[in-house]
């Protein structure tokens, strides 16, 4: 099978004067989770619908594994699954009956609907709630079942557009936890948010955009890295208390090292200066000081950092 590919090509929609995309080109090809980032009206809902012809673009073109959009429509939207702007599921139906319907209307076969079904329920961990009423659902519930209807056809694509927005603390964690899972299958999933927090911690790339313009694309770490300004900072969790003294002594004093801030007992944040090189050797400086190194990341405040310095850059 070839990789999952999306390629936008000087896309761009307009409404009379004001234009929401304008000539944007994107592409991304692979297996990954890409953040697609940007304020409120910057088009990142736009983009999507025209992706999946909901919309129609003034010009340019959107192909899907190599299928035009708009012109190859069953082709190119065969292996996508969507979830764009949350449906309301009828709260009398329970969810093994609203995904039969939309099983149906997808065209899954009838001798595979029931398993696919219970396949896509089991990958948002609804399986205990798939004969209940979906009218006694939390809004976090009702969420799971909706990317469970983007799952039905087994895509190899997943264009998700803000799934958990509006949710309570515990509904954006569970959607967050269920959306990393779905990276095990090898897919491909291009997630719009406008939570820094959501993206650094589930994305591997970033494309952010801003008046319909795309910005940048890139890996989190090389986008954080190039715009975020000279000082990075990476979170460190250990296996095991530590003794701070001695800890703070010790990681202070590595090359490049800026600050060394104590979270909890378990867990430090880290300031550094300079790029990918520099935070990689302080990792392996990490492990040789024998302190139950097991989490090594950049922290969200580099992406925030970017994100403004971009988006101000735009005003």
């Amino acid at each position: 099978m070839t990789n999952p590919s999306i390629n936008i090509v000087n896309l761009t929609k307009s409404y009379g004067s004001f234009t929401a995309v304008s000539n944007l080109n994107l592409k991304i090809e692979g297996a990954k989770c890409v953040g697609f980032l940007g304020p409120n009206g910057a088009g990142k809902t736009t983009t999507l619908k025209m992706l999946t012809d909901l919309i129609r673009p003034s010009s340019g073109h959107a192909f899907i594994n190599g299928a035009n959009v708009h012109t190859q429509k069953k082709a190119a939207l065969a292996s996508v699954g969507t979830l764009i702007e949350t449906p309301e599921i009828y709260p009398s139906l329970t969810p093994r009956e609203a995904l039969t319907m939309i099983a149906e209307i997808r065209g899954v076969p009838r001798a595979e609907r029931k398993k696919r079904i219970e396949e896509a329920v089991a990958e948002v961990r609804m399986e205990e709630w798939i004969d209940k009423r979906v009218g006694k659902f939390s809004k976090g519930m009702k969420q799971r079942i909706d990317i469970a209807s983007s799952l039905l056809s087994d895509p190899t694509i997943l264009l998700l557009d803000e799934p958990s927005t509006g949710l309570d603390p515990r509904g954006m964690s569970e959607v967050r936890s269920i959306v990393k899972s779905l990276k095990d299958k090898k897919r491909l999933i291009f997630m719009s948010s406008h939570i820094l927090s959501e993206v650094s911690e589930i994305c591997d790339e970033v494309a952010m955009i801003d008046h319909g313009k795309l910005l940048v694309y890139d890996t989190l770490s090389n986008v954080t890295t190039k715009f975020s300004g000279d000082q990075n900072v990476v979170e460190v969790g250990l296996i095991r208390p530590m003794e701070w003294t001695p800890v703070n002594t010790s990681v202070s004093g590595l090359a490049g090292v800026v600050s060394v801030d104590r979270v909890d007992d378990k867990n430090l944040r880290i300031k550094f200066s300079g790029g990918l090189d520099v935070q990689q050797r302080i990792l392996s400086d990490l492990v040789k000081l024998n302190i139950g190194v097991i989490t090594y990341k950049p922290t969200g405040s580099a992406l925030e950092d970017t994100y403004l310095n971009l988006i101000k850059a735009t005003l």
